[in-house]
């Protein structure tokens, strides 16, 4: 089973490339699956905010405050995303053999899928240059910082436009392919 795990500051990109990466994959002859690690924050935001999950109309502040702020800091459930993900892979295990985490932003998530998972692919997607439209409290959370602060990528991918991105994940199965990852 290959984990593929992709970090980036919002509007980078990650969702994008998570796509065009599940694509190559299966044109590689891989049954992939498109995960969000914050998957839940989501799930609460549509069924009791009344969020409409639409993009455009994300509900960042929400998202912030919940997953760090209150699940992490508040409740000291730390791992609370990363277990829920861990138990959908393990479910979603007997369907698909390839798993592609869009939404990684912290240290410690990437490294507990390196802890837990033999063949794990990090991905750092950057966007140079591009007003991502966060307020100056959502530009500063942690969970725009501190991807940062982390250098342990295994590929690290400038977003210039679209065709960037498809070629960067065509490379990168090529390569994950070529040299066992």
């Amino acid at each position: 089973m290959k984990i593929f795990v992709i970090g980036g500051r919002a509007k980078a990109g990650k969702n994008t490339f998570g796509e065009y990466l599940r694509e190559e994959l299966k044109d590689y002859g891989y049954k992939p699956c498109v995960m969000h690690l914050t998957e839940p924050l989501y799930s609460y935001a549509r069924n009791y905010f009344e969020w409409n999950g639409r993009e455009d109309d994300k509900p960042r502040e929400f998202l912030q405050k919940m997953g760090i702020e209150i699940i992490q800091q508040k409740l000291r459930k730390k791992e609370f995303l990363l277990d829920r993900t861990f138990e959908d892979i393990e479910i979603l295990s007997n369907f698909f053999d390839a798993f592609i985490i869009t939404d990684a932003r912290l240290i410690h998530e990437f490294e507990s899928f390196k802890k837990k998972y033999e063949d794990v692919v990090t991905i750092k997607i950057i966007r140079n240059n591009y007003d991502e439209g966060l307020t100056e409290e959502e530009a500063n959370h942690i969970t725009e910082k501190e991807i940062n602060d982390y250098n342990d990528f295994d590929y690290t991918i400038e977003n210039r436009d679209l065709d960037d991105l498809k070629r960067a994940a065509l490379e990168i199965v090529r390569n994950e392919e070529n040299y066992g990852g």
